[in-house]
């Protein structure tokens, strides 16, 4: 298995859930045993996808965003090429608000009223109508894992693929697992030997920070721990002492604007750092804007993720993609993970247009038991219903850094910068 473990990114966009989101509500296991004919959608109308978005949320009017434009682009471009078998793709766009509440009407919207064949990039902040859409057998094809959806119920299947039961519990046990192979990155590749973790004292915050700092202490980092105020945060103090201590790298477990404020911070008490760390949500062309306050910060800002970088343009399958999207304002590796997403359900949906596209189809497609890789945009993608966690895997993942003038610069090859790691457990 050389796919990233899920839980690393799934942990790191729960730095999302500091507004407080809930988990959705748990459904019996004999409620996923429904068995009622699926919805089928043939002929020559067109195929209907849903595509749930907290486009307006707490968080911030972007915040999730890049996911649904990425997808609409891909459709646009295939429609423009015919669609599958002549068929043009209809897509619904749903706005939940952020909300549990606008989740569960857009999951009703999308699922009973309009039919859809299959939802296609869910980027929700709380994904409180995932148990709906896997008792009506509705395949969820490429979500985010803000939430630990993805890995409790079946016909979910996100972007970073699975190895949980997936039976209506989550995890093993309520508990999900996420590998080293960031760390053990940064100790071989890059010699780092000191680390800084950065949190606020906010439960869910603290809870990511203690995670990060269980994975750096198992590849034998220092750990230096920085916890500064929610409300009133001092990170001058914390960036005075990561420097006294001498930190090479800094993670953290803070929002976009806390990292633009300690990034300002560094760099105004004059810490260098190897790399400030951070994560996909974030590997985005808007760096500039958002760390303007900070050049030396800015320029050991090093993200990590699972699928190839959106500004490697000597990939084929990358320029197509920056083709199509070339309109949009900006560009960010969540663009990049939806189009994949998009790319994901129209294989599927190929690989029933002569017997009928329905949801049981597409979601025979997603069970295959192949490696998904969108073109070689992921890193091979898996499902596995494992009895038992695993203990070690071999993960494999991209690396990136930004330069000024060349944006976000790969660090290798994606497909062979992977590690044989621990696997350790967490509640999310």
């Amino acid at each position: 298995m050389s796919r990233r473990a899920p839980a690393a990114e799934c942990a790191a966009l729960g730095l999302l859930l500091l507004l407080g989101t809930a988990c959705g509500s748990r459904l019996p296991e004999s409620d996923f045993e429904n068995r009622s004919t699926p919805t089928r959608q043939g002929g020559s109308a067109p195929i209907r996808v849903g595509v749930i978005t907290s486009a307006t949320s707490p968080v911030g009017g972007s915040t999730f965003t890049g996911p649904r434009d990425g997808a609409k682009a891909y459709f646009d471009r295939l429609n423009a090429r015919g669609g599958i078998e002549g068929r043009r793709v209809e897509v619904r766009l749903c706005d939940d608000g952020g909300s549990g509440v606008g989740n569960n009407e857009c999951v009703h919207k999308l699922v009973d009223e309009d039919k859809v064949v299959a939802l296609v990039a869910t980027t929700a902040l709380d994904y409180a109508g995932a148990s709906r859409v896997s008792h009506a057998r509705v395949p969820d094809i490429g979500g985010q894992p803000i939430g630990p959806a993805y890995d409790t119920y079946p016909h979910l299947y996100g972007i970073y693929g699975s190895l949980a039961p997936r039976n209506g519990r989550t995890g093993w046990d309520g508990k999900l697992y996420g590998g080293t192979e960031v760390y053990r990155y940064f100790k071989r590749a890059q010699g780092a030997r000191t680390a800084a973790v950065i949190s606020y004292n906010q439960s869910a915050s603290a809870a990511y920070a203690r995670l990060v700092t269980q994975g750096l202490k198992a590849e034998g980092y220092k750990v230096v721990t920085e916890q500064v105020d929610f409300a009133l945060p001092n990170f001058r103090a914390a960036a005075a002492d990561l420097k006294e201590q001498g930190a090479d790298l800094v993670f953290d477990a803070i929002d976009t604007h806390g990292n633009a404020q300690l990034c300002k911070a560094m760099d105004d008490v004059g810490a260098k750092v190897i790399a400030k760390v951070t994560n996909v949500q974030n590997w985005a062309s808007t760096v500039p804007q958002d760390y303007r306050d900070s050049p030396r910060c800015r320029n050991v800002l090093w993200a990590t993720g699972s699928s190839r970088n959106y500004e490697d343009m000597g990939d084929p399958a990358v320029r197509e993609f920056r083709d199509a999207t070339k309109g949009l304002g900006t560009h960010s590796q969540w663009q990049l993970e939806g189009w994949a997403a998009a790319m994901w359900f129209t294989d599927a949906a190929k690989s029933c247009a002569r017997t009928g596209v329905t949801r049981a189809c597409v979601d025979d497609f997603m069970n295959r038991g192949e490696p998904y890789t969108a073109g070689g945009l992921l890193v091979p993608v898996t499902y596995e219903r494992l009895p038992e966690p695993p203990k070690t895997r071999r993960t494999c993942l991209s690396v990136t850094r930004w330069e000024d003038g060349k944006g976000w610069v790969s660090q290798g090859n994606m497909n062979t910068t992977c590690f044989d790691v621990p696997q350790l457990s967490y509640r999310p």
